[in-house]
């Protein structure tokens, strides 16, 4: 017997099986709230910005995402933003397509006429590149310019904050691509196991070098303060097991009175997740 059954008795025996929460109707809501919403494509989300190449003085255009268009959907704990529709790594590195000089685009004209000299002799000369038709970069073609950026800022004898800064977005855009092929049908697990480790080795690189540059440089580092860099490399040196120096450097930003409420709570949640980690690596069952 139904909740309504004896609605019969008082002439309503229509209702008896009526539907209490109308479902049907709310589904129909959903179904026309997603048409009115498409799904955001990613050549939506990038326009041509024009530059010339501090190297060569030649004009070329580079895709750069529409930061005040892409919805962020949330960050990673290394400080990897995600977004909706986009891989923002993609588009972080400006390339001149004449002679080869890549750089992320916070450095790209900040070049000295002796490392310009050097991008000529050590990377033009030999470079060729086959020309980008696309609407937007594939993975692919963002990792050659991410190799092309980090070999240029070895060969021009950049900082090592400049370096470690691009081994760290090199490892979120490697994150990036290997998400993108765990989504397809038949992904290549030979290819996804190679990009975790690619992804490893540069996170282990942008941590050697921000620690370096931490001690010899001075801030902002990369755009970051004080307190978000040393968030950074606690969250990094969780990851490679240096427990203690990340320990180490969310208690000053717990403690920190220029620190922000938000962070300090991020600080702590991390912390007590680093000591966990510790205790079960010196106590493994």
């Amino acid at each position: 017997m139904g909740i309504l059954s004896g609605l019969k008795s008082l002439g309503l025996g229509s209702l008896e099986n009526v539907s209490l929460f109308e479902e049907p109707k709310k589904k129909e809501a959903e179904k026309h709230e997603q048409a009115a919403s498409p799904k955001v494509e990613e050549k939506e989300l990038i326009y041509d910005r024009s530059f010339v190449c501090p190297v060569c003085d030649c004009s070329f255009t580079a895709k750069i995402m529409k930061s005040n268009r892409a919805k962020l959907l949330g960050t990673d704990p290394d400080l990897r933003a995600r977004y909706e529709g986009i891989d923002a790594a993609k588009y972080e590195v400006v390339m001149c397509p004449v002679c080869g000089y890549a750089a992320l685009m916070r450095y790209f004209t900040g070049i000295t006429s002796s490392q310009a000299k050097l991008i000529m002799e050590k990377i033009s000369q030999n470079f060729h590149i086959k020309p980008h038709d696309g609407e937007t970069y594939s993975y692919e073609e963002a990792l050659q310019r991410y190799k092309l950026a980090l070999v240029g800022a070895v060969v021009k004898h950049a900082k090592n904050s400049e370096r470690a800064y691009i081994c760290l977005k090199y490892a979120w855009l490697v994150r990036g691509y290997r998400e993108h092929l765990l989504e397809s049908e038949q992904p290549d697990e030979k290819l996804i196991a190679e990009l975790e480790g690619e992804e490893n080795e540069l996170l282990q690189h942008a941590y050697k070098g921000l620690t370096e540059a931490r001690q010899t440089e001075m801030f902002p580092l990369c755009g970051m303060n004080e307190i978000t860099l040393d968030y950074l490399l606690a969250v990094l040196g969780a990851r490679f097991k240096d427990f203690e120096n990340s320990i180490k450097l969310l208690s000053s930003i717990i403690t920190s009175r220029s620190a922000n409420p938000r962070i300090k709570d991020k600080a702590r949640d991390m912390k007590d997740q680093v000591m966990l980690e510790m205790k079960k690596n010196q106590n493994p069952k």
